[in-house]
């Protein structure tokens, strides 16, 4: 079960990030993006995983603790539970990326990168899209 879960976190968001992607001007695009409830489907699979373990997760969080983290991620559940949790996020944040460059004014050509490097790396991914937002207002004024 665990297993299928964590293979089920990303797919689940896919849809997402293909129109955020490859359809951003697509006129369904924003009906689906606007929706805040986008990340739920990545987050079926963390709850599924954190339920079952939630006294033990909850006390890991409560008082965070090197040891305790690093013992908890290396079962099979406990990285399960965290990629979950690290897909669903990067969608929350992509699906923000996507609305505020639409208001910046931030071409699609930009955007549509820097969503791909923020799959794959969101850190580097969000900052990227900070600088290149703030060139562009910079750019207006």
């Amino acid at each position: 079960m665990t297993e299928a879960l964590f293979g089920w976190a990303f797919p689940l968001a896919t849809p997402f990030w293909a129109v955020l992607i490859l359809a951003p001007k697509w006129r369904w695009t924003a009906r689906i993006m606007k929706s805040p409830w986008v990340p739920l489907l990545p987050l079926v699979c963390y709850f599924a995983l954190a339920v079952p373990h939630f006294a033990e997760w909850g006390r890991a969080m409560l008082s965070p603790d090197l040891g305790v983290l690093q013992g908890l991620l290396a079962t099979p559940w406990g990285t399960g539970l965290v990629w979950a949790h690290l897909i669903a996020f990067d969608l929350f944040i992509a699906r923000w990326m996507y609305f505020e460059g639409r208001s910046a004014g931030l071409s699609p050509w930009v955007v549509s990168p820097i969503l791909v490097l923020t799959i794959f790396l969101s850190p580097f991914g969000l900052v990227a899209f900070l600088v290149a937002r703030s060139i562009r207002i910079r750019s207006l004024a």
